[in-house]
């Protein structure tokens, strides 16, 4: 059996000295480093559990007590997002540990700096950057419009909730049906846990097209090509979609819409 997860806490537990970790060290030991009883008590959780974790035995981590792990064995950034990825689970504060950088003023300097619409989204889709060109494309949902709760402007919701998504995106309906199947797998194993899980609830009982296309399992890569849209000032507009993966933030995507020629817009 695979034991990644296993063996990396082990290793990380052998590493942590017990008077880093808040205990007295006298005392000979024949192993370096904490003790499982040691790490399983400073972490509320049975020392039997623990080892069969690190045997490799088919238990559940839960998201709580990974981080409970993670600050135990004082974990670095890249670190915590090892473990999490290995247990196949979302870090409760992964945009706090994600390896550093992409602040918002970071973020903020990268789409300003490109002279197209550009945004920045997160695992969740919430849009956290974007720039004065993707505020003017996309009526609705970057200009500025106050969300009635509050919330920071999300794309699933405009393309479901908005009603000047159907309007401004071309042929509404096979877009709709791609970004569900590209939300599905960019969550993968964790739509089941929040706050994603809320979301997709939320989306299925205010849309009956996201109700009907969710439960598909269409899965699709966020890839690029043509993106044509109907502005209400504008009319016609045909852009090609570039998406990339921020190197410093694999939980964000930069996308951006490149014009195309005047010609190439029917």
């Amino acid at each position: 059996m695979n034991n990644e997860l296993g063996e990396f806490i082990r290793r990380h537990r052998e590493r942590i000295s017990p008077q880093s970790a808040g205990l007295p060290g006298g005392g000979r030991r024949r192993t370096p480093g904490l003790r499982r009883e040691e790490l399983a008590q400073l972490c509320g959780i049975s020392p039997t559990w623990l080892t069969w974790l690190e045997q490799g035995r088919q238990v559940s981590a839960s998201a709580g007590m990974l981080a409970r792990l993670a600050d135990v064995l004082h974990l670095s950034g890249a670190e915590r997002t090892y473990l999490f990825s290995l247990a196949e689970r979302l870090d409760p504060q992964r945009e706090a540990h994600e390896h550093g950088g992409g602040t918002p003023g970071e973020l903020d300097a990268i789409v300003q700096a490109i002279q197209a619409p550009a945004y920045v989204l997160d695992q969740q889709w919430d849009a956290v950057a974007w720039n004065a060109d993707a505020a003017a494309l996309f009526a609705g949902w970057l200009d500025g419009g106050a969300d009635p709760h509050g919330r920071t402007p999300n794309l699933l919701r405009f393309m479901f909730s908005h009603p000047a998504a159907r309007s401004l995106i071309v042929d509404w309906p096979h877009r709709a049906q791609r970004l569900v199947a590209e939300f599905r797998a960019d969550t993968s194993k964790h739509a089941s846990q929040e706050p994603l899980a809320s979301l997709i609830a939320e989306l299925a009982r205010g849309s009956g097209e996201f109700r009907q296309l969710w439960p598909l399992q269409d899965v699709l890569g966020r890839e690029g090509g043509e993106r044509r849209f109907q502005h209400p000032a504008r009319g016609a507009l045909a852009f090609q979609q570039v998406t990339l993966q921020l190197a410093k933030r694999h939980d964000l995507k930069l996308t951006m819409l490149l014009p195309l020629a005047a010609a190439a817009v029917h």
